[in-house]
């Protein structure tokens, strides 16, 4: 392994003060000093981001994108779309084998997520449809601009906020203590950025006029069928980027090429999706007519989720039951623990 020290320091045999020299520690006002501000820059840094975060959820409001949430029976609607997404959520924390995680720190990861889904909204839009017009030639091929879109914007993007979202609180806390509870996490910025989501389309799609005549229910229960089915991968795509985000804080020395791995698989297992749920349900009804588009849809969800659940409770179980095997040997000191991360 190459020595990454200076030369000074790795010929020195401690007898001399390198402070300054080929080694550093705060010793004086001007290393405190220096100390204050790297400090506060870090912390100013995450306060914008999250009171910009801030400002563009409240915009949403003031401009009507969810002021109907206000509203009980669209509010019940929300919740309803989220419960798959939260069973498998609370299915995931259920496999993490090592220390509960504290409610505190869960509850600040959803309120993130559902935060930062303005920047993916914003993201979205703005570069989606850039890219989605330069990918298909200007119109000449739609459906090769909504893949490039997928590929490049849509997944990266959304992968990108439910990460930050665990990278901002829960990744700095000393609970997060064990490389699954990235996954526990991850699962959690998925199931907030899958509600608020939720909460968005449920709300834009809902007629006026059907508002207006108390017949919420019934214009709303295809749309939250719908979203209460999409809602269960995002779970599944932020706890793969969170399982590798934890495998990063516990390998410093590899920590970048495992971050970006984890958002590489999320977001491919997200675009994928995308990709295949707008053409693979259509298709399927033009080679059996007379079949429900709903029930192709849900079919196609549950394949396509159920696959890569399973991998992903692999990873976790792979994870869980090298923990309780070590946990339970009487020489854990002695033993050298096996790698948990292989290719999902």
């Amino acid at each position: 392994m190459t020595d990454r020290r200076d030369p000074i320091q790795a010929r020195a045999d401690g007898s001399q003060d390198l402070y300054d020299v080929a080694t550093w520690e705060v010793r004086s006002r001007t290393d405190r000093f220096a100390v204050s501000i790297y400090r506060g820059l870090k912390f100013s840094l995450r306060a914008f981001v999250i009171i910009a975060a801030l400002l563009i959820f409240v915009a949403q409001f003031a401009l009507g994108g969810f002021g109907a949430v206000t509203e009980p029976a669209v509010g019940a609607l929300v919740l309803l779309s989220a419960l798959p997404a939260l069973g498998l959520a609370w299915y995931v924390r259920r496999e993490d084998a090592t220390s509960e995680e504290p409610l505190e720190l869960m509850v600040a990861t959803f309120v993130l997520s559902v935060l930062f889904a303005g920047f993916a909204g914003i993201l979205n839009t703005y570069v989606g449809n850039g890219v989605q017009a330069i990918g298909s030639g200007f119109g000449t091929l739609p459906l090769l601009g909504l893949v490039f879109m997928f590929y490049l914007v849509v997944g990266p993007v959304e992968e990108t906020v439910k990460w930050l979202a665990i990278r901002l609180y829960a990744y700095r806390s000393d609970r997060f203590d064990a490389v699954i509870d990235g996954a526990v996490y991850g699962a959690i910025a998925g199931l907030g950025f899958a509600t608020i989501e939720n909460a968005l389309y449920i709300t834009q799609n809902l007629n006026a006029a059907f508002l207006a005549s108390g017949n919420i229910v019934g214009a709303g229960s295809d749309i939250t069928a719908v979203r209460a089915l999409a809602g269960p991968g995002h779970v599944i795509y932020s706890a793969f980027a969170g399982y590798y985000l934890g495998l990063a804080k516990f390998n410093p020395e590899n920590r970048g090429p495992i971050v970006v791995k984890g958002l590489l698989i999320a977001a491919l297992i997200h675009a994928t999706y995308n990709t295949l749920v707008t053409i693979v349900p259509d298709l399927i009804s033009v080679l059996i007519p007379g079949l429900s588009p709903f029930v192709v849809f849900l079919g196609f969800v549950i394949v396509y989720d159920g696959i890569f659940g399973y991998i992903l409770l692999r990873k976790l179980r792979r994870y869980s039951h090298t923990y309780r095997d070590l946990h339970n040997s009487p020489d854990v000191s002695e033993m050298n623990v096996e790698k948990t991360e292989y290719d999902a």
